[in-house]
């Protein structure tokens, strides 16, 4: 019998490491923090830009630092930009949003009012909130997938959300800091959940819901969350939904918390948009008069504008701070781009809720997509404007996933394989690391343009050419601009540029009432004086209570040497004025040029009467006294001309004053008692 032959046990082969790179996750936090300061690090030398006045630098609360906190508190958002009662709520529904508002004032307190320290902040919570995105992603994708997986998915999805060019109006403008906490406190409020739910423990909890809660004052978006994270149960564990009532339940005590707070402020329900372009675009001139949108033509402009979004997110070019009317029209569905918007948004709701079951990361991304944005889509209630890209920056993270799912399986399909190694997804790698290099470029590049207002708006405007409020911007910007210039020729041809911008403002919006208010500016500012009576005379048929337009209007009388109109408009204005006593200032230096207007041209009776006008308006009654007894002495009055001085000398404490009284006394005593004379000068002396 032969020797059966003797069995050898071949070694398994040792798989190849996988590189220590990729399983290194706070290497990947740390690259994260490093991508968002490199991109985003051209911003620090920017000035405030766009909405920054309304929330900091012409905002009388935050300006006072903390000492403006209790008020920030107590009124609207914008309450302290407008400082009055009611034109807060311009936007139907009003906003309270005093988070963003109170880290304004304590950075006003600790700096004053210092762009570079705004911008790093910014920078700082963008990413802080990008680190958390990517953490809380890899621990939501390892709990049912391979770390493999779990980690490319988590790590694509958060470059492609650090870099995505789209998020440069959320970050370059310091203002939009109320969208970066939402999301940074809204991932907060999902990560401690997460926490509670995985370690049992109910302080997680409890931090979740303070942190919602906060988070909530930020921005009302972030109540979007109450939805994802039930969500985030149902697709990441094997409970089902009887679980969300146990985590989420405190978030929503916290949600009705901040409602009833909110409702205290400002009033609760939404409240009727009101019948103005700029703060509703779903309006149309019909008979001279603005009307709403029927019904189909809002769906449809609503639709195209969610086609836009997608079209933004895959192709983030070109970028506009402002999609305000006409940038985007009045649409039908006629239209195919607003067909496509429908008919697309609705074939993704129903593929995620047809893969709901199957758990499928891709029907949670659209999910939560749809959820973030249907608050911001006009489809609930009007928020003022058609689109802006920062409203996209907390629903891009849903698309963001999607994404790099996506790039995943594109790996599985070209590898033939169901798991995917390291190595094999080098090249899916590669197509990333291009997308992420150009919208880094890209994100740099637009960086630029939020350098201050000139450049935004002047940038800008190629892009948005049918939007009346950026035409009416950018005239607003050049005709400021040319106030600071001296040369007289330059100044004419900047302020010749700003004309047809406004002219083109009220040619999309005819009831724009400050687009007249800014022409009037600039014929005023050309001394074109009836051209300019003529548009604050627009101005005022569209608001007869518009204070800059009757002030403007007086001015330009006054300009015009016409002082009785000036002084009837600044009659008109004290009596809805906030400071009537400025009103009264104003009278008071109108009749000043008056007379000093006719005692130019010798009629010093004329001069004398105005003059004496001027006093019981003002509270430097010095001056005009003194101009009083110049005017008698002109007439060769020296009795009242020497009383009226002498009041003038009694009534001022300035001892620069006191010297060109004197010295003017002792000019009219020169003739009539020089020892006297000589004694005033000395104390003119």
């Amino acid at each position: 019998m032969a020797k059966p032959k003797k069995q050898t046990t071949k070694k398994p082969t040792s798989k190849k490491k996988s590189p220590t790179w990729f399983f290194n996750t706070n290497l990947h936090l740390a690259f994260i923090a490093i991508l968002c300061f490199v991109l985003y690090a051209n911003t620090l030398t920017h000035d405030y830009t766009q909405d920054d006045a309304i929330v900091i630098t012409d905002n009388e609360y935050t300006l006072k630092g903390i000492a403006g906190i209790p008020d920030i508190l107590r009124y609207d958002t914008f309450r302290g930009f407008f400082k009055e009662a009611g034109k807060a709520q311009l936007v139907s529904g009003g906003r309270y949003r005093p988070l963003t508002l109170v880290l304004f004032a304590i950075e006003v307190q600790l700096f004053g009012q210092n762009p570079f320290m705004g911008h790093l902040i910014n920078i700082l919570f963008y990413a802080l909130t990008c680190m958390l995105l990517y953490i809380l992603l890899l621990q939501l994708l390892s709990e049912q997938h391979k770390p493999i997986y779990a980690i490319f998915v988590a790590l694509a999805a958060t470059l492609l959300f650090a870099v995505h060019p789209i998020h440069t109006e959320a970050v370059a403008n310091i203002k939009g800091r109320d969208e970066i906490i939402a999301l940074l406190g809204a991932l907060a409020t999902a990560y401690f959940c997460w926490k509670a739910y995985k370690e049992k423990n109910n302080l997680s909890i409890i931090w979740a819901a303070i942190i919602f809660f906060l988070t909530l004052f930020s921005k009302e978006n972030a109540i979007t969350f109450l939805g994802v994270i039930p969500l985030i149960y149902v697709y990441f564990t094997n409970e089902n939904w009887n679980i969300s009532l146990k985590y989420v339940g405190p978030l929503v005590l916290s949600a009705i918390a901040f409602v009833a707070i909110r409702a205290s402020i400002i009033g609760g329900g939404i409240g009727e948009p009101p019948l103005e372009l700029m703060n509703n675009p779903y309006v149309k001139v019909v008979g001279n008069q603005y009307v709403p949108f029927d019904v189909s033509e809002r769906l449809a402009t609503i639709f195209y504008t969610l086609w836009k979004y997608i079209q933004l997110l895959f192709v983030p070019h070109p970028l506009t701070h402002d999609y305000y009317p006409r940038h985007i029209g009045i649409m039908s569905f006629s239209n195919p781009v607003a067909l496509l918007g429908l008919l697309s948004h609705v074939g993704l709701l129903i593929y995620a809720l047809i893969r709901l079951p199957k758990k499928d990361v891709v029907s949670f991304g659209i999910l939560y997509y749809l959820g973030t944005l249907f608050i911001v889509s006009n489809i609930l209630f009007p928020i003022g404007t058609n689109m802006a890209e920062r409203l996209i920056f907390m629903p891009s993270v849903g698309f963001c996933l999607i994404i790099a799912v996506l790039l995943y399986r594109l790996g599985r399909i070209s590898a033939k394989k169901k798991q995917l190694s390291v190595k094999q997804l080098y090249p899916v790698f590669g197509i990333l690391g291009i997308v992420v290099l150009l919208f880094s470029i890209k994100t740099i590049d637009r960086n630029f343009d939020w350098k201050d207002n000139y450049t935004l708006f002047t940038t800008d405007v190629d892009v948005s050419v049918n939007s009346a409020k950026l035409q009416n911007s950018v005239g607003g910007e050049l005709i400021a601009s040319a106030t600071k210039e001296k040369d007289e020729t330059k100044k004419q041809a900047i302020l010749r540029e700003a004309i047809p911008h406004l002219n083109k403002a009220v040619e999309i919006h005819p009831n724009y009432k400050n687009a007249y208010l800014l022409l009037g500016n600039a014929h005023n500012y050309l001394k074109e004086y009836p051209k300019a009576v003529s548009f604050y005379e627009q101005a005022l048929r569209i608001d007869p209570d518009y204070r800059d337009a009757i002030q403007n209007l007086a001015l330009s009388y006054r300009d015009n040497q016409q002082f009785t109109e000036a002084v009837q408009q600044f009659e008109q204005l004290k009596t809805i004025a906030l400071d009537p006593k400025s009103v009264d200032e104003n009278i008071a230096f109108v009749y000043e040029e008056a007379g000093k207007y006719y005692g130019n041209q010798n009629q010093h009776q004329r001069a004398l009467d105005y003059f004496k006008k001027a006093i019981p308006y003002t509270s430097d009654k010095s001056k005009y006294e003194y101009f009083v007894g110049l005017a008698y002495a002109r007439m060769n009055n020296t009795t009242e001309a020497i009383r009226y001085m002498e009041q003038a000398l009694q009534h001022t404490d300035s001892e620069e004053n006191k010297g060109y009284i004197n010295r003017s006394l002792g000019d009219i005593y020169k003739s009539i008692d020089p020892a006297k004379a000589q004694q005033y000068y000395q104390q003119a002396q």
